[in-house]
């Protein structure tokens, strides 16, 4: 078993296993308690009151963060010849469809969003087994298969994300960095919280937002209060 580090240790003291935070406090807390060297990502882990295997329930969508994650994203746009100026102009990484296709193919997975035109969806399609376990799949519910390419870049680097439920009926999003102001985080995590609550299928009983969780990286995790949060 491997051996607590002080700094660890130090951390976990801060936070009170029994209590739930506020949405303000915790996003003070969790800058207190990062151990890390270098400008860690800020975690959201909402437990939702859903069953994933039900289509209805199958949480998935997008939310664009005021603040954006702190992250700068590459991003792959699979698009016509005529639009690929356009999209390099919005801020896209890569832009193509053949070139960039066979790179892929060849293993290639070098970015963290793929967006594509519809007109060369069968394309892509093909790289299903490739880019589908790896979150990259261009999808109409996250808006990253669209005609306007140069829209949808734009979207993404000015702070979009896309979100899906796991099998076990919880969302995990980056809301930040430590570096950011206990405002801003908290500010994110609430714009994706409000999303997920008007997302709230109508086949969900109960309780719908079970619990929320927000960490840093490699830092203990803080109960947030889920009942204000919905309130």
């Amino acid at each position: 078993m491997a051996k607590k580090s002080k700094k660890r240790s130090a951390a976990e003291k801060k936070v009170d296993r029994e209590n739930f935070y506020s949405l303000d406090e915790a996003m003070k807390l969790v800058r207190e308690v990062n151990t890390t060297k270098f400008d860690a990502s800020v975690d959201l882990h909402v437990r939702l009151g859903v069953d994933p295997r039900k289509a209805d329930q199958a949480i998935r969508g997008t939310a664009t963060l005021p603040h954006g994650t702190g992250k700068t994203k590459r991003v792959l746009v699979f698009c016509t010849p005529d639009k690929e100026e356009e999209a390099l102009a919005a801020g896209a990484d890569y832009a193509g469809l053949d070139e960039f296709v066979q790179k892929v193919q060849g293993g290639w997975t070098d970015v963290d969003v793929v967006i594509a035109m519809p007109q060369v969806m069968a394309q892509v399609g093909r790289l299903g087994r490739i880019l589908g376990p790896r979150g990259l799949m261009p999808n109409p519910k996250t808006g990253t298969v669209t005609q306007d390419v140069a829209a949808a870049v734009s979207d993404v680097k000015g702070g979009k994300i896309s979100f899906r439920v796991d099998k076990y009926g919880i969302i995990h999003s980056s809301i930040g960095r430590v570096s950011f102001t206990p405002e801003k985080l908290a500010e994110n995590a609430n714009e994706l919280i409000t999303t997920l609550v008007r997302m709230r299928p109508s086949s969900a009983k109960g309780a719908y937002v079970k619990s929320v969780t927000v960490a840093s990286s490699m830092s203990p995790g803080i109960r947030v209060d889920a009942k204000a949060l919905v309130k």
